[in-house]
């Protein structure tokens, strides 16, 4: 039964190793071969420069406010995002009150809260952004309008246009677009914890609290783990770009105090013409992204637990 083994998986491994080299490994080799030239975008024309770009990238300070807005949502949204979802989760699957034939049940409406916390998710990133656009209008948005109506008319924040305001606002709309997803996510592996666990430890004596950093958390590490991947890449990627780019004055502003890494590679490139920077720009966002993965996952290596 071993003979051909080893060909026959090679067989059906070659072609998605193929695509996958073709699409995803080659896209980033190209990418840095163009950080090392001079290249516009606009011509098939250049040369090498060195390390130029890398130079200009040291001294560049909207790079650095970049960078550091794009590290600010890699370590604070996944902590936020996933914080939220754990309790939210929690709350649906265990955390209510006992019910007659039920020592363990969600609250009441569990059903009905997981399609509301999931809604987010139907909606695309484009119009979350643009709702949210329009709520935080200092004249006329939601938000502040509110403010008026239950007489709090002397605090009208320019929430957008304030460069002290304006990340936290687009960090608030991200958390609101991604903790449906997690929710979901978190409550599909806490229905795989056998109801025996929760039930001995409420004969023990133990409270909701102890319940879930004894039993759901350690459980639950490994999903945990993987979101807080995924939440990390989304908050340094296509999430970040698309909310900021909508959002935003300039996009980026006001002042560069919304500018992440992504948005500055798409305004490098195709606001002025410089390919190669902005390339240059990618492998720092690279470098970031593996960085952040590997740090998460090292961290939480542990021995699995199996039940």
């Amino acid at each position: 039964m071993q003979h051909g083994k080893y060909r026959f998986i090679a067989g059906f491994l070659a072609a998605p190793l193929a695509l996958y080299a073709l699409f995803v490994v080659w896209p980033f080799v190209q990418s840095i071969y163009y950080s090392f030239t001079d290249w516009t975008g606009l011509s098939p024309d250049f040369s090498l420069v060195g390390l130029d770009n890398y130079a200009r990238l040291w001294d560049d300070d909207v790079f650095w406010a970049s960078l550091r807005h794009s590290l600010l949502f890699a370590l604070l949204l996944p902590v936020l995002t996933i914080g939220l979802a754990l309790f939210f989760a929690f709350m649906i699957n265990v955390g209510g009150r006992p019910r007659r034939g039920a020592a363990v049940s969600g609250v009441r409406g569990s059903s009905f809260y997981k399609i509301a916390y999931f809604f987010p998710q139907v909606l695309s990133i484009a119009i979350v952004a643009l709702l949210f656009q329009f709520a935080y209008n200092p004249e006329s948005g939601a938000i502040n309008s509110g403010l008026r109506a239950v007489g709090l008319g002397g605090v009208q924040p320019l929430w957008l246009g304030d460069p002290d305001l304006a990340l936290w606002c687009v960090m608030a709309v991200l958390v609101w677009s991604t903790v449906g997803f997690f929710v979901v996510l978190f409550s599909a592996g806490m229905a795989s914890i056998p109801r025996d666990f929760y039930e001995a430890a409420l004969l023990d004596g133990a409270g909701r609290i102890t319940t879930f950093f004894r039993i759901t958390l350690p459980l639950l590490r490994d999903t945990i783990q993987s979101g807080w991947v995924y939440m990390g890449i989304l908050a340094l990627g296509a999430e970040s770009f698309a909310v900021v780019q909508i959002m935003t004055t300039g996009p980026g502003g006001p002042d560069y105090s919304t500018t992440v890494l992504v948005l500055y590679v798409y305004q490098s490139a195709f606001r002025d013409g410089a390919a190669a920077y902005a390339t240059t720009i990618g492998v720092a966002l690279l470098v970031v992204t593996l960085a952040f993965a590997a740090a998460v996952m090292r961290l939480g290596r542990r021995e699995r637990l199996e039940y």
